[in-house]
């Protein structure tokens, strides 16, 4: 890719006080200065506290809509349906939208129709490293700091450091958006953007809740017999009610690994020691876990889940080998990353199953693939 020079506004500065709206009323005054409709841009971004409490919760909304670059405090705000209904009337741009979209969804039952990711415009601009720091290092000069990247974004007051953060988040996206998506016309790439955002907010709209049974079906749990998946469930469930019980994230608790370890040691007829830095309360509990998982009746053990499998197919196997360099062809002669064509599992799949290809491909990645 070729480098830019991009001249931004200044950086925001954290001590303006009214750069911080944590009043049902303040919200009010602002939404009442910005404009709204359709030909209304703004920037969007999120904080959440996902790495210091046990449920994650929307912490921050840090927006940018002409001069104002604002950080919205939900914790002191209660109701933000009408931030909610402003941003329903506007053009929204985010970077790397997903997580931002799915804690609207969680926090609001809503995620507004109109949102547009500038890391999805990078990409197809041909951006291997598409990081917002990143991007604005290259096309700006500016380095972020990142000192407050893993902040805990639920504490009060904010440091002038995490306010400052909070709002760079936001300063240079609209510039990002226009920067590419320039590029993106020029290289008539727009509809494949504009198709693949409204296929974003569509996934996430449709994403299904995560399965209580499955939670605990940990990455590595596939080696564990039945008796060791029993141990696994039993130690899991112990570790999400401790990590409930003190508010915070279960890995903060015990990590996966810790768990995998417990659950094969006792598979094999062997122990499970939790470390001595947990109060002896916490060790009672460890052990009435491990000791009910024991005494349940074979009858009670989970299963390992069927594994998808195909039958072995010569001739959709080598179509496969097929597409799969067709795919990394394309995407090399219009550099980009060649997974934005398809996944391996996606190519895999309509090879064993063309039916799905309307469901696993975009209009344009069919085209573009002639599938």
């Amino acid at each position: 890719m070729d480098s830019f020079s991009y001249r931004s506004a200044p950086v925001p500065d954290s001590s303006l006080s009214d750069s911080y709206i944590d009043t049902p009323e303040a919200l009010a005054a602002l939404l009442s200065r910005i404009p709204a409709g359709p030909g209304v841009r703004c920037a969007i971004d999120t904080e959440a506290d996902s790495l210091h409490s046990y449920k994650e919760k929307l912490c921050l909304v840090q927006l940018a809509c002409g001069e104002e670059k604002v950080i919205i405090d939900p914790l002191s705000i209660p109701d933000l349906s009408p931030l909610v209904e402003w941003l329903q009337q506007v053009e929204i741009w985010m970077h790397g939208a997903d997580f931002d979209m799915t804690l609207m969804k969680r926090t609001f039952d809503v995620i507004p129709e109109r949102i547009f990711d500038t890391q999805a415009a990078a990409r197809l601009c041909g951006e291997r490293q598409f990081g917002l720091a990143h991007l604005v290092e290259s096309v700006f000069g500016v380095t972020l700091s990142k000192q407050s990247q893993r902040a805990d974004w639920g504490k009060r007051p904010l440091s002038p450091k995490m306010i400052e953060y909070a709002l760079n988040d936001v300063h240079y996206i609209l510039e990002l958006a226009d920067l590419f998506v320039g590029k993106l016309r020029a290289l008539g790439r727009e509809p494949w953007f504009l198709e693949t955002c409204i296929d974003a907010r569509e996934s996430v709209l449709s994403r299904p809740p995560a399965d209580p049974d499955g939670q605990w079906r940990i990455s590595g749990s596939g080696k564990l017999r039945p008796k060791g998946l029993n141990f696994l469930r039993a130690l899991w469930l112990w570790r999400d009610g401790e990590a409930q019980r003190l508010d915070r994230p279960a890995f903060k608790v015990s990590g996966n690994t810790d768990l995998l370890l417990w659950a094969e040691a006792l598979e094999n007829g062997g122990e499970a020691r939790l470390n001595a830095r947990f109060p002896p309360s916490c060790h009672r509990r460890f052990q009435k876990a491990v000791r009910d998982a024991a005494e349940a009746p074979e009858s009670e053990w989970p299963r390992r889940p069927p594994r998808l499998r195909y039958d072995r197919n010569p001739e959709a196997e080598k179509k496969f080998e097929q597409l799969k360099a067709k795919r990394d062809d394309i995407g090399k002669e219009l550099d980009i990353d060649s997974s934005l064509l398809g996944s391996r599992a996606a190519l895999e799949a309509i090879c064993f199953q063309p039916d799905r290809v309307d469901e696993l491909f975009l209009n344009w990645q069919r085209e573009l693939m002639g599938i």
